[in-house]
C-alpha cells in the first residue's frame, strides 16, 4: 500500500510518501522558522496561509521524486490533530479533496503517535512493548507502548512543556525563535559548576513534570545578576547550561522511574526536544545501567514531519481504518490515551 502522509500542525510543512513493502520512499518539509523568527513564535494565521501556499508543491515534488502519479496512491494520511486548528483545516481539506477525486481511502492521524512511531522508520527499530517520552514544544509525556493503540500515560507535564520552557528561557537570554536549539548552542559555553538549578518534582514520587517553576528560577536569577551589574555573556552562558542540565537530569530521573515501574528495557525517545545532544547522552547513561537500550529517530524526523504521519497513517489504514469522505477531522486538543488499537489487526506485533 503506497501511503501519502501530510503533516500540517504547526509551524512545518511536511509531506512523505511510504510504501508498506518499501518502506519510506520519497520525504519533503519546509520549515515556516524564518517566517515567525520576526514575531518571536508561531502566528498561527500565518502558519495556516503558509500552509496553504507549500502543500500542493510539496506534494507534486514527492510524487516526481518517488516517480508515481497521485493516481497510483493507494492511500493518504493526515495530521487530524492535536495542533492549531487552522493550520490541521490545510492538510485536511488537502487530504479528503484529492482523496474523493482519487476515489481512495483517508485517514486522519493523531500527530502525536506519529512521533511515537517514527522510531520505526529506522532499520533498528524496537520492538513493543516499550517506555516512550514524548518531548517537545506542546508536549512532554512519558508512555507506556504495548503496541499500535496500546497505550498507557505514564506521566505528563502539568504546566510547560519542556521544549516550551526552552523557548521562554532563549526568550528570557535575548536569544531567537525557535530557542531550545540557541539555548543549547549557548550552554555549551556555559560553567555547569556555578549554579545547579532545580530538578522539578523529583523530590516526590510519580512520573508527571512541571517546567514552569524552573523557569521562574531561571528568571530569577537573570534579574538578580542584572540588578547587581553582573549580568554579562559567561553569565548568560551559565544560566543555560544550568537550565539545560536541570531539564536533562528532570527527565532521565523520570524515565529511570518509568523502566523501574514498567520493568521494560526499550526506551523510545521522540519529539523536537530529543534531538538535544546533552538529552540524549543523560537517557543513555541511565538507560545502560538499567540494561536498556534507547531508541530515536534520525534527526530530520525528531520534529513534525510528514514521513511518521504516513508511517502511522499506513499501520491503521491496512487494518481497515479510514473517515468517511466529507467528513474533515481537526482536533485541537486530543488525548493520546483515546485511541484505540487498530480494528482487525494484532497491535502487538511490528
Amino acid at each position: 500500500m503506497r501511503v501519502l502522509g501530510i503533516e500540517t500542525s504547526c509551524d512545518e510543512t511536511g509531506v512523505a510518501l511510504f510504501d508498506t513493502e518499501r518502506g519510506l520512499v520519497a520525504d519533503a518539509l519546509h520549515s515556516q522558522v524564518a517566517m515567525h523568527a520576526e514575531y518571536g513564535g508561531v502566528v498561527p494565521e500565518l502558519a495556516s496561509r503558509d500552509h496553504t501556499r507549500r502543500l500542493l508543491p510539496l506534494i507534486e515534488n514527492v510524487l516526481h521524486e518517488a516517480r508515481i502519479t497521485r493516481h497510483e496512491l493507494d492511500a493518504i494520511a493526515y495530521t487530524a490533530g492535536p495542533g492549531l486548528v487552522g493550520a490541521l483545516m490545510v492538510g485536511a481539506s488537502t487530504a479528503h479533496s484529492m482523496a474523493r477525486a482519487l476515489d481512495i481511502p483517508v485517514l486522519g492521524v493523531h500527530h502525536m503517535e506519529g512521533h511515537l512511531l517514527a522510531p520505526m522508520l529506522e532499520e533498528n527499530a524496537p520492538a513493543f512493548p516499550f517506555v516512550a517520552l514524548l518531548v517537545s514544544g506542546g508536549h512532554t509525556q512519558l508512555v507506556r507502548v504495548d503496541g499500535i493503540g496500546r497505550y498507557q500515560l505514564l506521566g505528563e507535564s502539568v504546566d510547560d512543556a519542556a521544549g516550551e520552557a526552552f523557548d521562554k528561557t532563549a526568550k528570557m537570554l535575548g536569544l531567537d525563535y525557535p530557542g531550545g536549539p540557541l539555548v543549547a548552542a549557548l550552554a555549551e559555553q556555559g560553567d555547569p559548576t556555578r549554579w545547579r538549578f532545580p530538578r522539578p518534582m523529583t523530590d516526590r514520587p510519580g512520573m508527571d513534570f512541571s517546567f514552569s517553576g524552573l523557569k521562574t528560577h531561571t528568571l530569577t536569577t537573570l534579574r538578580r545578576l542584572e540588578a547587581d551589574g553582573l549580568l554579562d555573556d559567561q553569565a548568560r552562558a551559565d544560566i543555560a547550561r544550568a537550565f539545560e542540565d536541570a531539564v536533562v537530569d528532570t527527565l532521565a530521573i523520570k524515565c529511570r522511574r518509568a523502566l523501574d515501574a514498567t520493568g521494560l528495557t526499550r526506551l523510545v525517545v521522540a519529539g523536537g526536544v530529543s534531538a538535544n545532544r546533552r538529552l540524549r547522552a543523560g537517557l543513555e547513561q541511565e538507560a545502560r545501567k538499567r540494561s536498556a537500550t534507547t531508541y530515536y529517530p534520525r534527526g530530520r524526523f525528531c520534529t513534525d514531519n510528514g514521513a511518521m504521519i504516513a508511517y502511522a497513517g499506513a499501520q491503521r489504514l491496512i487494518a481497515g481504518e479510514h473517515d468517511q469522505l466529507g467528513i474533515m477531522q481537526a482536533v485541537p486538543r486530543w488525548p493520546m490515551e483515546q485511541l484505540n488499537p487498530p480494528a482487525g489487526k494484532d497491535a502487538s506485533a511490528n
